[in-house]
């Protein structure tokens, strides 16, 4: 089931990637929208109960402000979600708590980090960007637990994810390196340093992505963030190591590239 749905998920993303416009908008707020009520869900088994109309229509706003491209916007967009939940601390009083504000604006911000995904679209060559971004973060993943599981011998974190180990890794940058390599000999020609910097500071970011995922998983006992993927859980649990690294790829390739 996890193979299937790999097989299946995997042709989407690159299509909707290949699509761009709103149509890469379009998937980007599916997984968002997905993302965020597994993210309630989770700061839910906290105790904590963030408005879940607020956190979307908030979401959704952030991600329409992005699709102008416009800075003031978005900083409007961001300061519109903040005061939504100012506003519903005295609509709600006492039951809905600054706390739960927080929590819900930190969710929506969190989640906000797909947007990057779209904003790496429209630099120049954007598509081809996305591509790097994609290929990068998978190699990551996919050395990280073979090369794990095949020599992981001593614990990266044992208190947050046991399974990971510091072979499995150190396999990650050097699947990322490799992989971006490869994409920068045959689509996007890269100098080398930045080629070993680029793979490098991709997987360091997807890495740490899923380990943030799985600290707020085991703050609130669960395994999977959710089961809308069959053979790999949510939402949140497929897409964590893309949500420091797209931004990572937006700034280095804006400032350092184009």
């Amino acid at each position: 089931m996890r193979v299937l749905s790999a097989l299946l998920g995997i042709p989407l993303i690159i299509c909707a990637v290949w699509k761009g416009g709103l149509i890469l908008l379009s998937f980007i707020a599916i997984v968002m929208i997905l993302g965020l009520l597994e993210m309630l869900n989770l700061l839910k088994n906290l105790g904590l109960k963030p408005s879940k109309a607020i956190t979307i229509v908030s979401a959704l706003l952030l991600l329409v402000a992005t699709y102008w491209q416009d800075w003031r916007v978005v900083g409007m967009a961001i300061t519109l979600t903040l005061v939504a939940h100012l506003l519903y601390l005295l609509k709600d009083f006492p039951r809905y708590s600054p706390i739960d504000a927080a929590a819900g604006w930190l969710a929506v911000m969190y989640l906000g980090l797909f947007t990057y995904i779209f904003l790496i679209s429209t630099l120049p060559e954007g598509t081809l960007w996305l591509y790097m971004l994609l290929v990068g973060t998978w190699a990551s993943d996919t050395f990280a637990y073979f090369v794990g599981k095949t020599f992981g011998k001593h614990k990266l974190t044992p208190n947050l994810s046991p399974k990971k180990t510091w072979e499995g890794a150190m396999g990650g940058l050097l699947g990322s390196v490799v992989a971006v390599y490869i994409y920068s000999a045959f689509v996007i020609s890269l100098p080398l340093n930045y080629v070993f910097l680029l793979g490098l500071l991709i997987s360091i970011t997807s890495q740490f992505g899923d380990l943030v995922e799985s600290t707020l998983k085991r703050h609130a006992s669960l395994k999977d963030s959710g089961n809308i993927i069959p053979g790999h859980g949510g939402m949140l649990d497929r897409f964590d190591s893309m949500l420091l690294s797209a931004p990572l790829v937006y700034y280095f390739v804006s400032l350092f590239i184009i």
